[in-house]
């Protein structure tokens, strides 16, 4: 399997970033830690990841534009082209010792995502996609699951945490998705949960009130692995929106319909 330029230089990035990631981890408990808000922390290797990889990527890709979590946005030489990155999604489950979270580098060109990483580096899992390429986790292929009964299918989605006011929408989408389907998990990462549609382990995901830098990797991963992507506001732009619902073809329909029903 033959890799681009562009998807070279992502994968590597993202094991770089991870050596320093997984040190810390092993010793989470002497991490510095400061508030950014109420229940959202970030840690010391949080930063330095992103100016880790954002470094690696400008080195690699001078004139590139870079959009990250931590310290925002830098337009690039080429206006076309920018990175969009998460380096520790799911800072709360590193923080707490859980071995559930990932980094995401996305490439986006003229407004569409045409690449994106995920890289789980406790497990070694890389998920990957570029557009018209397919989707892969390391060496194997991905499509999302063939499921077409709601009652058979799991779902993943992130709730509110201390601060936020959209509880009330996530306990209404609860109250109407769970008595109807196999289950609801909420693992802590939300890049990671786009990866797991791709790959089939999970039949869906929702979520309000994301980043792009949550949700822009995994979007082309979805999509390249045969699932389908929206905002949950008909028509919208996922990013401006804010939302994401996504799963196969099999479900997507039923399973949006009772997420937008709200």
């Amino acid at each position: 399997m033959a890799f681009s330029a562009n998807m070279t230089v992502m994968q590597q990035t993202a094991r770089k970033a991870a050596r320093g990631l997984l040190k810390d981890f092993a010793e989470v408990e002497n991490l510095q830690v400061s508030a950014k808000g109420p229940g959202d922390f970030v840690t010391r290797a949080d930063r330095q990841a992103e100016k880790l990889i954002r470094e690696a990527l400008k080195a690699a890709r001078p004139t590139y534009g870079f959009f990250g979590e931590e310290g925002g946005e830098e337009p690039g030489e080429d206006p076309t082209r920018r990175w969009i990155v998460d380096p520790l999604d799911g800072t709360s489950n590193y923080l707490h010792g859980l071995p559930h979270w990932s980094i995401s580098i996305a490439l986006e060109h003229k407004g569409q995502i045409v690449s994106g990483v995920v890289y789980d580096p406790v497990k070694d899992e890389m998920f990957h996609a570029e557009k018209g390429e397919g989707a892969w986790m390391n060496r194997a292929r991905l499509r999302v699951s063939g499921r077409t009964r709601l009652i058979e299918s799991l779902f993943a989605t992130g709730l509110p945490f201390g601060g936020r006011t959209d509880l009330p929408e996530s306990l209404q989408d609860l109250a109407r998705l769970l008595p109807a389907t196999a289950g609801v998990r909420r693992w802590g990462s939300a890049a990671l949960d786009l990866a797991y549609v791709a790959a089939g382990r999970f039949d869906g995901y929702w979520e309000r009130r994301l980043n792009p830098w949550d949700s822009a990797a995994g979007i082309v991963i979805v999509r390249e692995a045969g699932g389908f992507v929206e905002a949950i506001t008909p028509d919208a732009d996922v990013f401006e929106d804010g939302t994401l619902i996504c799963a196969g073809d099999g479900v997507f329909s039923k399973f949006a319909a009772v997420i937008r029903n709200g």
